[in-house]
């Protein structure tokens, strides 16, 4: 008897966490903008603020979470 291989799943954590663009690249939040904020200056707090790509060798890792895009 054949098993199927069963439906796959977005994972809701990622959905929250990673924005996908049109062109299919995965935008991040920064860390390091929680606490601690009065050792940074005022430069590097604003630079923290915006979002960054997510990396070349986690992109397989994330597509596999989400196999529907974001809605």
């Amino acid at each position: 008897m054949a098993r199927t291989a069963g439906k796959s799943k977005t994972r809701k954590s990622i959905t929250k966490r990673v924005k996908v663009t049109g062109t299919g690249k995965m935008l991040r939040r920064q860390q390091g903008k929680r606490h601690l904020l009065q050792c940074k200056n005022r430069k590097r707090k604003r630079a923290l603020g915006k979002a960054a790509l997510v990396a070349e060798v986690d992109l397989p890792r994330l597509r596999r979470a989400l196999p529907f895009g974001q809605p």
